[in-house]
């Protein structure tokens, strides 16, 4: 049984609300909780019974791990304005943020803990299906850091920066263009007078079978069978949104692409 550690967080915005009390809940004593502004920590410490809030990154209360979780381009400016104690071990919750971002501070153990999800206020997250990705500059931080995930959940790997730059690359494929392009999808329906819930079913369809099969193979619709006479309405009925039309061109051409590219290795391999 993982005793309870001693958690400081640093931020709190979208992840640290999730990943604060979640911990919290799973046996963890998170102390304190920082923010630039007195006003978001208190309201993230009062939903952790027990935590302080302070905006004083020089007072930081002594803990076993203090985990940054701010946006990518602010974790710097914190690590520079932060005391920490000598030899604490400092994590951040990036995908595409490196771990030699610690290397300039030296008397801090650096590591990641990534937590594979998007996360939205009012939205409940289900930490034990959620996979967790963790790396560390040292042997003792990786088995802090393995003691802490594992108890929110049991899918912890072990990912290195390279990997888990390829994995936030995927992850932004597979969340925030998909949205986007379910965005556009529910632009056009509005602009008819039609539900979103009409594309539901498809929609789980489809993020089923490209879950259970390789996403390239399953792929359907006017584009992958050349359907041209299909193609060409849709984009005269585009016309009046010239960058959604474009965005159909471009992802129509991408996924004869790949067809094209799929057929020649398949050729090839004969």
């Amino acid at each position: 049984m993982v005793r309870g550690l001693r958690v400081v967080m640093l931020g709190a915005g979208r992840v640290a609300q999730h990943l604060g009390p979640a911990l919290q809940q799973a046996g963890h004593v998170v102390l304190q909780v920082w923010s630039r502004t007195l006003e978001s920590a208190e309201v993230l410490a009062a939903q952790i019974p027990g935590a302080t809030a302070t905006a004083d990154a020089t007072g930081l209360a002594v803990a076993d791990i203090y985990i940054v979780a701010v946006p990518d381009a602010a974790v710097p400016a914190v690590l520079a304005a932060a005391q920490f104690p000598a030899g604490a071990l400092v994590v951040h919750t990036a995908g595409a943020l490196p771990l030699s971002v610690f290397e300039e501070w030296p008397t801090v153990r650096g590591g990641v803990l990534y937590p594979v999800q998007t996360f939205s206020p009012g939205r409940t997250i289900e930490w034990q299906k959620l996979p967790l990705c963790i790396e560390a500059a040292d042997k003792a931080g990786e088995a802090t850091l393995l003691d802490l995930a594992s108890t929110l959940n049991a899918d912890v790997r072990l990912v290195d920066t390279q990997q888990r730059l390829r994995l936030h690359m995927a992850a932004v494929f597979a969340c925030n263009f998909t949205n986007h392009l379910l965005g556009i999808s529910h632009a056009l329906l509005t602009e008819d007078n039609l539900p979103m819930k009409l594309l539901a079913p498809l929609v789980r369809e489809t993020i089923d079978k490209a879950l259970a099969e390789p996403p390239f193979s399953v792929q359907t619709g006017p584009a992958a069978r050349h359907d041209a006479p299909t193609l060409a309405r849709h984009q005269v009925a585009l016309a009046a949104y010239p960058g959604w039309q474009n965005l159909y061109k471009m992802l129509t051409e991408s996924i004869q692409q790949q067809a094209r590219g799929e057929s020649q290795n398949n050729e090839g391999a004969f």
